[in-house]
């Protein structure tokens, strides 16, 4: 996990759901796997759109050292 991630219930859940959008790491070079909200976009098989809020990729970005 890079950036996001479980949160808990309560006042820190912004999610509602105690799982909220993530970025993770992955084993391929220069590849990051997002967890966001679906959204209903036409994609090719095998891709989706999803939402993430601005600040958990601010946060990845930081952690990676992009900004």
């Amino acid at each position: 996990m890079v950036a996001g991630g479980p949160c808990r219930r309560g006042d820190d859940d912004k999610c509602g759901n105690g799982d909220c959008p993530t970025v993770y790491a992955t084993p391929e070079p220069g590849m990051l796997a997002i967890q966001g909200y679906d959204v209903a976009h036409p994609t090719p098989d095998g891709e989706s759109v999803v939402l993430i809020p601005e600040h958990i990729l601010k946060e990845a970005a930081r952690a990676r050292g992009w900004l």
